[in-house]
């Protein structure tokens, strides 16, 4: 093993500027989601005058205290829900995050009701999605905290009420995988969002307090003429006593966390071997506090990876393969608290020669069983007569059929650019990494925005050459600024994180700590067999 000496220099200008600009990004980041908490917040004394909590006190209560928890997509929707950045509220009005439940790791789902109601917003749709494919794919109990208002009728949309399906599909899905569903609905739970509620393993209602119905007493009376009370229709004592669809009547808000938490001990769900014991590993050599001055904020700078990775694994210790073959391509073995792990990351473009490596890195770690970590950093593959000649489209085809065919956990962090079909080689989101998150200074295109215009000003004017007509160097211009403005308005991690296009944005101080977490849930997920059924667990 080679151990990384360092050469990052903390008191030079180039490194403070990086790490003002990296604070910077970080600095907006927290203020984003601290947004969408005090927005939440404003709720409070309406919700404690009627005896609920806050869903966020909800979720900190079915949290195991002081056990690990990774939030997710923090940013989801952000800007698009409005056009107006000051009213925009990232969440997509959904709390969701690994945590442990009585000792149990499950994904926590909860409806952030404190926001319009709990109504579900399309980025809120597509976290939801997102949350519940990593439970299936990680093999995690699912517990949902439910209080909805359902869809927001003056922002409907067909494609969100037809996509929408896959939820409850989903739910189904980990119910027949054998993966308990359980939920606490705390409020609202109707329409279609009461198959949210009915398609559980485990309901746990609230007395006084839970709304589950089809119609409610609006869309009843509008539809049929029939009258009814909320309670009528679809209370926690009907549910629980007549229609048989709520398993446990809770009295508020705390006590049904407490069944729900009970419930989760009680299933005696499969817990497979502890963590490496801490003793038997080293932190790294080097402060991972300087991870934050290391990636410049101009992705055309070059940095050494090397940098990153010594600052994140167990003793700065890392097993390089092949450094002097496709030396752009980084690649090579290490430990993060003790585990086992393949990393790839980028130098520089990818060639033909590092394409290969890559190909040959990621075989053998699925011959070995171990995960592969993808710290994305590249422009790209390589352009030019002279790499196609070498073969370039086909040693990235073998890479990209490599990610694709994979059978060990993958998991993607976008550390600086991640452009062109370089993210399809480094397993970006398109190819399903078990995890993916970004830096606060990562960028991910097509291609750079001034390369994108260069090319669309050059294929423009070569077209009104053809035609013989005048080249006007002021619309060439004005066209360059345009597509430079769309490019770079939508490859920064507000755009991307807010597209759903990773599983949230992090402080890279904080990488070593959530990969160790999420190395731990792919090791439990790969031990794990749960009780397969062909069919979910139906309602009584």
């Amino acid at each position: 093993m080679a151990l990384i000496e360092s050469t990052v220099a903390p008191g030079s200008e180039s490194y403070k500027a990086s790490r003002v600009g990296m604070l910077a990004l970080i600095t907006r980041m927290r203020a984003l989601e601290q947004r969408s908490r005090a927005a939440s917040a404003k709720s409070g004394e309406r919700f404690h005058k009627r005896g609920q909590l806050l869903p966020r006190e909800r979720v900190a209560l079915v949290l195991d205290p002081g056990a690990p928890f990774i939030e997710l997509s923090t940013l989801a929707g952000y800007m698009l829900d409005t056009p107006e950045e000051a009213k925009s509220a990232p969440g997509g009005g959904v709390i969701g995050g690994i945590g442990f439940v009585s000792g149990v790791r499950c994904m926590i789902s909860a409806n952030d009701s404190g926001i319009d109601a709990g109504a579900l917003q399309p980025g809120g749709l597509d976290k939801t999605l997102r949350i519940q494919e990593m439970a299936l794919e990680n093999k995690l109990p699912f517990v949902q905290l439910v209080e909805s208002a359902g869809a927001n009728l003056l922002r409907y949309r067909v494609e969100d009420f037809v996509r929408g399906g896959n939820i409850f599909r989903n739910l189904a899905r980990l119910s027949a995988a054998g993966l308990p569903v359980v939920t606490v609905t705390h409020g609202s739970s109707t329409a279609g969002g009461a198959y949210q509620t009915g398609l559980s393993d485990y309901i746990v209602m609230v007395r006084g307090r839970t709304r589950a119905f089809l119609a409610g007493p609006p869309l009843l009376k509008a539809a049929t003429g029939e009258i009814a009370t909320e309670e009528e229709l679809g209370g926690a004592e009907m549910h629980t006593s007549i229609s048989g669809l709520g398993d446990y009547m809770a009295e508020d808000d705390r006590d049904a966390i407490r069944i729900a938490r009970d419930i989760m001990a009680g299933l005696q769900w499969d817990r497979p071997g502890e963590v490496p014991d801490p003793a038997s590993y080293h932190p790294p050599r080097h402060d991972p506090e300087e991870l934050l001055g290391i990636m410049p904020m101009d992705h055309k700078r070059p940095v050494d990876m090397r940098q990153v990775i010594a600052r994140i694994i167990d003793d700065s210790d890392f097993t390089e393969m092949a450094p002097n073959y496709g030396p752009a391509t980084v690649c090579g073995h290490a430990r993060i608290a003790g585990q086992a792990i393949g990393i790839i990351t980028n130098n520089g473009p990818l060639d033909p020669a590092g394409a290969n490596k890559a190909t040959h890195f990621i075989q053998a770690c699925c011959q070995s069983r171990t995960p592969i970590l993808y710290l994305n950093n590249t422009t790209g593959y390589m352009v030019g007569r002279a790499y196609e000649e070498a073969g370039m489209i086909k040693h990235g085809s073998k890479m990209i059929q490599a990610v694709t065919s994979a059978t060990v956990p993958q998991i993607t962090i976008y550390c600086g650019a991640s452009f062109g079909a370089g993210n399809y080689g480094m397993c970006g989101r398109g190819f399903h990494p078990r995890f993916c998150f970004s830096w606060p200074n990562a960028k991910t295109a097509v291609m750079g925005g001034e390369q994108a215009a260069e090319t669309m000003a050059i294929v423009t004017e070569a077209a009104a050459i053809r035609r013989g007509a005048p080249v006007e160097q002021d619309k060439l211009d004005k066209l360059k600024a345009g597509i430079t403005a769309v490019f770079n308005g939508q490859m920064d991690v507000f755009a991307t994180s807010a597209r759903m296009l990773d599983d949230g944005v992090i402080d890279p101080r904080d990488t070593r700590a959530l990969l160790a977490e999420v190395l731990a849930i792919c090791r439990e997920s790969e031990a794990r067999t749960p009780q397969r059924m062909q069919f979910s667990v139906a309602r009584p």
